[in-house]
């Protein structure tokens, strides 16, 4: 019996919390509503332009990393072309095999930068498009609201 009961008091706290959690619910309320409502719009707006300027730059990102990613792969051939002639004995083939193995790795490092751009840029668009989408939703919540008002202060046809 003791557990009935409290599952009852239980589902009625649960069923009132859903009603009582609204923020706005008078009429005269709707000037916050509307306020909030407005600056939730231009936050989306300007969360949206973000997203399609870092979608842009993530394209300028991965045409970089694939530009640099081939440099690297031509220095290093390069570098063992090289080092394949500095084994003749050939102090001159042999210095140039090793510049040519500092560009290579200074090719590769640059590369693994514009990969770090990249994750770096896809994490910012993941954050951005977390946002939109909780704002998202907060207006969504504020429509039920302005309906819930709407509702309750409209007359009742007789």
């Amino acid at each position: 019996m003791k557990k009935f009961s409290f599952l009852i008091l239980a589902a009625c706290c649960l069923f009132s919390l859903n009603a009582n959690c609204q923020k706005y619910k008078t009429a005269d309320d709707t000037i916050k509503l509307n306020k909030e409502y407005l600056k939730l719009v231009a936050d989306t707006a300007g969360l949206r332009r973000e997203i399609e300027e870092g979608e842009t730059d993530l394209q300028k990102y991965r045409s970089v990393y694939e530009s640099k990613q081939k440099l690297a792969l031509e220095s290093a051939e390069a570098s063992s072309k090289q080092a394949d002639k500095a084994t003749d004995g050939d102090t001159k083939h042999a210095k140039k095999a090793k510049k040519l193995a500092g560009d290579a790795y200074d090719d590769r490092k640059k590369a693994d930068d514009a990969k770090d751009d990249i994750k770096k840029q896809e994490k910012k668009l993941a954050k951005l498009n977390k946002q939109l989408t909780k704002k998202t939703e907060r207006l969504q919540e504020l429509d039920k609201m302005k309906t819930a008002i709407l509702q309750l202060d409209a007359p009742i046809p007789q």
